[in-house]
């Protein structure tokens, strides 16, 4: 903080009205000094009231009259005459209690002070505050500190969503910063089955990874007994549908043709399977007959059709 008062004569005489009338004088012409350094006046002006505050002085002396300056300023280094300001420890002359960096008076407002030097409140931020890491401008009250950078609070918040993060806090990916939800929904595996975040228990299987729950068969979305599957275009089935969509499933007994078939009238069968309908007798390949989708041995055929 800035201090103002004014300088105190010291007169080998006694106070008189004649004396009050110099302290006025001398007070008028430093302010006088003031506002002509601060309208941008030359050095021959601040020179003349110099030589005429000096001339004052030595009259003064003549009449056994002695004045005794309020101080010496730290920014000019010669006396002060007039208003005097105190700051830091040391005197200033009003006009020369400014900022380091853009010039401007201080007196009348705050200031902050750093290796010596005073600097009006913008200025100091702009020099020697943190700065936000998202809109780069100084960080003037609260400072966040996180991924080794200062932000605005703020500014501190989802990469994808922008919400403010909350207590469950953020993660991290490439210097950015996430919330949860959006974390998963970008970065983390899906399922093969339902394309959902994989975040707990998950199984590895066809290049990809499960939910345990979505890992069934695509046909009839029943679990597999055991880790026995089977696998067509990276997909997961089970043995019976896995056989319809080949279409290898014996059209005798209706179950997968795993081993050794019979294939006629392009449908195949168990070789046990592959029998006449009528008299449930084996039938040899290129000694049966076809009738209605139904094969028959030729004994039979020639019976019931002939």
């Amino acid at each position: 903080s800035a201090v103002s008062s004014s300088p105190i004569p010291v007169s080998q005489l006694a106070p008189s009205a004649a004396a009050r009338q110099l302290d006025e004088l001398l007070a008028d012409l430093g302010n006088m000094q003031s506002k002509l350094s601060g309208q941008g006046a030359g050095m021959s002006a601040e020179l003349s009231l110099d030589n005429m505050l000096g001339s004052l002085t030595r009259d003064l002396q003549e009449l056994g009259i002695t004045t005794t300056p309020a101080g010496i300023c730290a920014g000019c280094r010669k006396p002060i005459v007039g208003q005097v300001l105190t700051a830091l420890g040391k005197t200033w002359h009003a006009e020369h209690f400014t900022c380091a960096r853009c010039g401007q008076g201080l007196d009348k407002q705050p200031f902050f002070e750093q290796g010596g030097r005073v600097f009006c409140e913008e200025d100091y931020h702009q020099v020697f505050s943190p700065r936000c890491a998202y809109c780069a401008g100084p960080i003037r009250e609260k400072v966040l500190t996180a991924l080794e950078q200062t932000w605005h609070p703020e500014h501190f918040f989802c990469a994808h969503c922008g919400k403010v993060f909350g207590d469950e806090g953020f993660l991290e990916r490439s210097g950015k910063p996430y919330c949860h939800q959006d974390f998963l929904a970008l970065f983390a595996p899906k399922c093969q089955g339902c394309e959902r975040p994989v975040t707990d228990n998950y199984l590895s299987a066809l290049q990809g990874v499960w939910h345990p729950e979505c890992f069934v068969c695509t046909e009839c979305l029943s679990g597999f007994s055991g880790s026995s599957f089977f696998e067509l275009e990276g997909r997961p089935y089970c043995e019976l549908h896995f056989h319809q969509q080949q279409g290898t499933i014996c059209q005798g007994c209706g179950r997968p043709v795993s081993g050794r078939c019979v294939t006629a009238a392009g449908r195949k069968y168990h070789p046990e399977h592959f029998i006449c309908t009528y008299c449930l007798g084996r039938l040899q390949k290129g000694t049966f007959r076809e009738r209605g989708d139904k094969m028959y041995c030729q004994p039979c055929h020639d019976k019931l059709f002939l």
